[in-house]
């Protein structure tokens, strides 16, 4: 009589499966991914800190730069003196510290950094006016810090302040101004809100527009691992798109 117990020959019992690993059921039940801010703040809330923090970090990397270079060329020459040279290398400083900075950080936040374009962007709706709100803080703060920190480490008193000379009146200043911002509020909504195939050099074309701007009148207003751990890719989502198709599915996800 054949033992019910015993296995007929050949028979391999069958192996348990290990379930695979999946970070948001994992997040759900409290593993590895559980302490991630997914419970602590709700998407919307965390996107809109994560791009207030890198809209921070980027406008004092970017006017650190910019002023530090305005710093170091107003010592060699002084101020009251006029010179071309000095000029352009301001300019370019100012335009390549934007490009760079705007490319690292659009992703992020959008890689605004001036309060006048964060307000045409959300006059032309392409940014929520919450999100544009909650970005004038930390760009007025940036750039108070960077201004703060190139007076602390260049030697000299501060001579990176905007301020007429050659003449220039009031009412001219203002114009000069306002043109000037408008070219480059123009370039962000072409180049970067604008989604097509060129949307991921969009920085390079906005960094050539300050620095056509800066030859014409020298002012501007004003973390990889902490970016990461909150899926900075979901603060300000769509940035990668190609199209307008894409760019709100990416958004309604």
């Amino acid at each position: 009589m054949q033992n019910p117990l015993r296995r007929p020959h050949g028979h391999i019992a069958p192996q348990r499966r290990q379930p695979a690993f999946d970070p948001n059921h994992d997040a759900e039940r409290g593993g590895p991914r559980g302490d991630s801010a997914e419970g602590v703040m709700s998407q919307g809330v965390r996107g809109h800190f994560v791009a207030m923090t890198g809209e921070f970090v980027g406008t004092v990397m970017f006017l650190y730069f910019a002023f530090g270079a305005t710093q170091i060329a107003n010592n060699v020459l002084p101020p009251s003196e006029p010179s071309l040279d000095r000029l352009l290398f301001i300019a370019l400083a100012f335009g390549f510290s934007l490009a760079t900075t705007a490319w690292v950080f659009y992703r992020v936040s959008g890689g605004l950094f001036n309060p006048a374009v964060t307000l045409g962007l959300v006059l032309a709706g392409g940014l929520p006016w919450v999100r544009g709100l909650l970005l004038f803080v930390p760009q007025m703060l940036g750039g108070m810090v960077a201004a703060a920190l190139v007076s602390c480490m260049f030697p000299g008193p501060a001579t990176f302040q905007t301020k007429l000379t050659g003449g220039t009146s009031i009412a001219q200043g203002l114009f000069i101004e306002m043109f000037l911002t408008a070219e480059l509020v123009l370039t962000v909504l072409f180049l970067a809100a604008e989604k097509s195939k060129a949307t991921f050099v969009a920085p390079v074309g906005i960094g050539l527009a300050l620095f056509v701007a800066e030859l014409t009148g020298i002012s501007e207003t004003p973390y990889y691992h902490f970016a990461k751990f909150n899926r900075y890719e979901e603060a300000n989502p769509g940035q990668d798109a190609i199209s307008e198709h894409e760019a709100a599915s990416a958004k309604s996800h």
